[in-house]
């Protein structure tokens, strides 16, 4: 699982509460027993001798004495757990009390990352992706090719608008499982409405279910970080580019929306070249067609994306009014 230190230690902090509160939870529980049981300390105190002196023997390879300690051992627990009982305490009440008893809120088990550990860092990845509500609602088991009509033809390329969609989506999901071997780019271009960001969303969406750290920005916001950090000076700049250069998959969504000028096709490219360098896969949508992306941006940014990224074509009916429609939405 690929995390930033900031984010490994964010996740180790939360296991260092667990365990302070599992240690603030015992001593009350403790001395409330203490307090309602009589002689229950030294109840206590002759069964961690009896253990002391078995482990002694044990070392010592006494082993004709054993079974007798081990039953007398066995005893003074069952005596102690029905004395728990019999003043209204569970059996187990002064057992360590774990979110996780599996990995005992340590995060990992021998060497291995706990399940919960791997669970933590997804839902970590999830909160920081800035995509956690709207994920919920567009993922692939949302995805709906009926929205793309059969009879729809693009002129372009003689195709239907349901043939370029199933076409699409089987990109997205090869993208996805070449992921971390392919490092591979996305551009995915065509008029509003057509379903980009939905599915963006959705290979987000996958791939933050799998581990895998996601940033998403629109690229108004990208841009005016941008420039927010070169001009005002604010913020720390290498601790931004340390995430938009090196993070695992950026998305930036809607393209061309954002007030074009030098600073921003030179931004552009940078981001563009060095996640290219760095191997780190990078998703655009826009709704600008290839030729003015091409003005746009500068030559030398159109030849940088076509050559080194996947061009997804969206062509169809404009679906977010078709579900206001069918809502019945004014």
């Amino acid at each position: 699982m690929s995390l930033t230190n900031e984010q490994y230690d964010a996740i180790m902090r939360e296991y260092s509460q667990r365990q302070a509160r599992s240690r603030r939870t015992a001593v009350s529980r403790r001395q409330e027993v203490e307090e309602r049981i009589p002689g229950f300390s030294q109840l206590e105190e002759r069964i961690r001798s009896l253990s002391v002196s078995r482990g002694r023997q044990l070392l010592e390879g006494q082993e004709d004495a054993l079974p007798a300690l081990r039953d007398e051992l066995s005893r003074l627990i069952q005596d102690k757990q029905g004395l728990l009982v019999r003043h209204g305490f569970p059996a187990n009440y002064l057992e360590p009390v774990y979110v996780c008893p599996d990995c005992r809120d340590t995060g990992y088990i021998g060497r291995e990352k706990c399940h919960c550990f791997r669970q933590a860092a997804i839902n970590l990845l999830y909160a920081q992706s800035n995509l956690q509500e709207v994920l919920r609602r567009e993922n692939f088991s949302a995805f709906r090719e009926d929205y793309y009509a059969e009879d729809k033809i693009d002129p372009a390329t003689g195709r239907s608008a349901r043939q370029m969609i199933e076409d699409n989506r089987r990109k997205a999901w090869q993208f996805i499982q070449e992921f971390s071997t392919a490092h591979g780019n996305l551009l995915l271009y065509g008029a509003p409405g057509t379903g980009k960001t939905f599915l963006a969303n959705c290979i987000a969406a996958e791939l933050l279910s799998r581990g895998i750290p996601v940033i998403y920005l629109s690229a108004y916001q990208l841009f005016e970080e941008f420039a927010r950090r070169t001009f005002a000076r604010e913020g720390d700049d290498s601790d931004f580019q340390r995430h938009m250069f090196g993070c695992d998959l950026l998305i930036v969504d809607d393209l061309g929306t954002e007030l074009v000028n030098s600073f921003v096709s030179s931004q552009l490219f940078l981001l563009v070249n060095e996640r290219i360098l760095r191997g780190k896969s990078t998703i655009i949508s826009t709704n600008l067609p290839l030729g003015k992306l091409k003005e746009t941006y500068s030559e030398r940014v159109f030849s940088r994306i076509t050559s080194k990224y996947i061009l997804l074509k969206f062509y169809g009916d404009d679906i977010r009014l078709k579900k206001k429609l069918a809502s019945g939405q004014p």
